[in-house]
């Protein structure tokens, strides 16, 4: 089992940085594949950004510079750095934690935090 609990959101204005954490308890953290998604109201979820065991990282295009996921295994932490917030942003936030081999829909999530972009 892994445990996961992001932090970091909040309220934010229009052109604004988070950062959201996500701290992974349980079972061995540095072979999971880490990810961000995101589900705004009325929307589907979509991937924002994920990294791999060995620190290969792919983000959704839209999202390609604004955006930076990196992790420490040393502290079971990913995080999510998001610059130059836009309203469009707005949304849940999950963490997301899956072994390469499972599907990542099969994986675990964390709780979600929730970030507010205003105009």
């Amino acid at each position: 089992q892994v445990q996961l609990v992001e932090s970091g959101g909040g309220l934010v204005q229009a052109g604004g940085s988070l950062r959201l954490s996500c701290a992974a308890s349980g079972r061995v953290f540095s072979s999971h594949t880490m990810g961000w998604y995101r589900q705004a109201p009325g929307k589907q979820r979509e991937l924002v950004a994920r990294i791999t065991s060995s620190g290969s990282t792919n983000y959704a295009d839209s999202l390609k510079g604004r955006f930076t996921i990196s992790r420490d295994n040393a502290k079971n932490t990913v995080y999510l750095q998001m610059n130059s917030l836009k309203p469009e942003d707005t949304a849940v936030y999950k963490c997301n934690a899956h072994l390469p081999w499972v599907a990542y829909e099969n994986g675990y999530w964390g709780q979600g935090t929730q970030v507010t972009v205003s105009s």
